[in-house]
């Protein structure tokens, strides 16, 4: 199990970002939570094994289709298994 903290910069809000990045999670199989941020910036948190948490990163570089990823800040850090499953928090 890996754990990845990233920031997402871009189109992301309002745009229904958050929405795809939970899909995107639960296909991939990973754990944890996206959010929006205070100055247009969506904070994800997942939790999964590396293939999984690879492939979601992927995805979530694409984007959705109305959204349009500029940059993004990642961390790889220990997981905290503290997650049931992937939630929309805000």
């Amino acid at each position: 199990m890996k754990r990845i903290h990233m920031f997402v910069k871009g189109k992301v809000q309002g745009v229904f970002f958050r929405t795809y990045t939970k899909e995107q999670a639960d296909k991939a199989g990973v754990k944890g939570f996206v959010r929006n941020l205070a100055g247009g910036t969506v904070e994800i948190v997942s939790e999964g094994s590396d293939i999984e948490l690879r492939h979601f990163l992927n995805m979530i570089e694409k984007g959705s289709r109305e959204s349009k990823v500029e940059d993004i800040t990642l961390k790889w850090e220990e997981p905290k298994n503290e997650f049931k499953k992937f939630y929309i928090l805000g």
